[in-house]
């Protein structure tokens, strides 16, 4: 890559649990325009703590469609199941400033407590009832770690940012999303503790991902908050979708690069079709 003319940092952020489709391409390829447009920095992160999902193959696969696509980063990609040392220290702050607190609830008991339907891929509000008292003695993290731990999100507070394709954003805290986990009882940090921290680490300025993880956002700003740091800026990509409605998902094998690529897909052509997206 050419040498960067200002402080904007960007990222690519495949979870290597499958091939890249249509929808990961656009999102990525909108993420490496807003970088090369700002002259800026672009790098390569693979979200791979999905032990049970991640494999390999789907690593160098990754590396191999965004290459095709035209996309250039810098390297070494960062790994996240390299830098589990980097959240637990995370972790360990927030349970110093008395944040956090140990769930025993399963995802079943809240969703069953809150008797309400929940959007894909998100986690259910969990019911204030399960939380001990904010003065209840906080047990330590342990050296392994057999629990679910989670953030305690403020009552009722209404958090806004601007996305910089969705325009204002507001949810809050308590009704449109719950305290959610930061680390898991399989002793891993959640998906919302690992971006913050690596966020942070490497000086993100602006994060291009998909509208279904907005909700993930203003979890996410909690965190940053708590422990003082300014977050990043947000831009949203609109969700592509199939001939049925539903978002596009690594289910889609007709839709993945590689098999779009082997019907005679060029990337120019991917591309003209996202720049006809609206």
């Amino acid at each position: 890559m050419a040498k960067p003319s200002s402080n904007y940092i960007g990222r690519l952020a495949p979870s290597p649990t499958g091939y890249l489709h249509l929808g990961h391409a656009r999102t990525f390829w909108l993420a490496a325009e807003r970088t090369r447009q700002a002259g800026g920095r672009l790098l390569l992160r693979f979200d791979d703590l999905d032990r049970d999902r991640c494999r390999p193959e789907f690593v160098a696969a990754a590396r191999a469609d965004l290459a095709w696509l035209g996309l250039q980063w810098e390297e070494p990609a960062i790994v996240q199941s390299d830098r589990l040392t980097l959240y637990r220290q995370t972790l360990a702050q927030l349970h110093a400033l008395r944040l956090i607190f140990p769930c025993e609830h399963s995802r079943r008991d809240v969703r069953e407590a809150t008797g309400a339907p929940h959007e894909d891929d998100d986690e259910p509000v969990y019911p204030k009832a399960f939380r001990p008292a904010a003065d209840a003695p906080l047990p330590p993290l342990g050296e392994v770690i057999h629990t679910n731990w989670r953030f305690r999100v403020p009552d009722d507070e209404t958090l806004t940012f601007e996305d910089g394709n969705l325009g204002r954003q507001s949810a809050m805290s308590g009704r449109d999303f719950g305290d959610f986990l930061v680390w898991r009882r399989d002793n891993l940090p959640s998906y919302q503790l690992a971006c913050v921290a690596d966020d942070i680490a490497v000086g993100i300025t602006e994060v291009v991902r998909g509208a279904d993880l907005i909700r993930s956002t203003f979890r996410q700003l909690l965190l940053f908050r708590a422990l003082g740091q300014t977050p990043p800026r947000f831009y949203h990509c609109d969700l592509m979708r199939d001939e049925q409605g539903r978002r596009l998902a690594k289910r889609h094998d007709a839709l993945s690069l590689r098999a779009m690529s082997a019907q005679g897909v060029t990337p120019t052509d991917m591309i003209r079709t996202f720049t006809a997206s609206p």
